[in-house]
């Protein structure tokens, strides 16, 4: 059994459903994960899971040990970079690649208190004009640029409760009232009250998909007055039959990677 013949790259929730489908047709594969966080959220798959970041270099010459037949680039939406990298080794390697990407749901809600932007410079330019305390429900991996854009104002963040995020958020200056290590996704009702807990003049987002909690998070801020920033999604490298943006579509494109096997 030859667990590199599909890979698979990401440690989302996304990532797992695609494992889940793959394990149910018997096929055998490698997810691979950037994080020990990552795979602990793979659970009990059947597919091998390697861990660690793998740079363009390092990932064609796995491609090319493991006589790779077919990446599923399952990585966050918005890891851009990776996205890059991943397709740059699948060219040089001659792999097919498919990008999985949840929709953004963001033509679903429309409010004088949305405001959606392309990058973080232009979402700290945003928030400038609001209140003095901004929640960041962004993750972990930016908080830096956060805090560089916003010197002046009181950052808050969300992020995941782990040991080295935390230590990261203690770096960067963030005191035990502004770090809240929680993991989503989260109902519309506890976003609510975490909005009033926490005291949010302004919630910063990414449009996560429904998958990631969108609406659950924007509706209760839009419902509460509450100015909310929108970082929209890069356009996905990846287009056409490739481009898989449901459970339902990969599973269309597994029978059809079968079927030509």
């Amino acid at each position: 059994m030859n667990y590199g013949d599909v890979l698979v790259m990401g440690g989302t929730s996304d990532a797992r459903m695609l494992c889940q489908q793959l394990d149910a047709a018997n096929v055998a594969y490698t997810l691979s994960v950037a994080t020990p966080t990552g795979k602990q959220l793979a659970g009990d798959i059947k597919g091998q899971v390697r861990c660690g970041r793998l740079e363009r270099d390092h990932m064609i010459a796995w491609l090319q040990e493991n006589r790779t037949r077919w990446v599923i680039d399952a990585s966050h939406p918005y890891a851009e970079v990776v996205s890059r990298n991943i397709m740059s080794a699948c060219e040089a390697a001659g792999v097919l690649l498919s990008r999985y990407q949840r929709p953004e749901q963001l033509s679903d809600l429309t409010h004088p208190h949305l405001y959606t932007v392309q990058s973080i410079q232009q979402a700290c330019d945003v928030a400038r004009d609001f209140g003095e305390r901004v929640l960041l429900t962004t993750g972990s991996k930016d908080l830096a640029t956060w805090r560089a854009g916003l010197p002046e104002k009181t950052l808050l963040a969300r992020v995941l409760p782990v040991p080295d995020v935390i230590q990261q958020c203690a770096d960067l200056g963030f005191g035990v009232g502004e770090i809240f290590a929680l993991c989503g996704p989260f109902s519309a009702e506890f976003n609510a009250a975490f909005y009033r807990q926490c005291q949010a003049d302004v919630v910063v987002t990414k449009a996560s998909g429904a998958e990631g909690g969108y609406q659950e998070k924007v509706q209760p801020c839009l419902d509460a007055g509450i100015p909310c920033i929108v970082i929209t999604r890069p356009a996905p490298l990846v287009t056409g039959e490739e481009l898989l943006e449901s459970q339902a579509a990969f599973a269309a494109r597994l029978t059809r990677w079968l079927a030509e096997a």
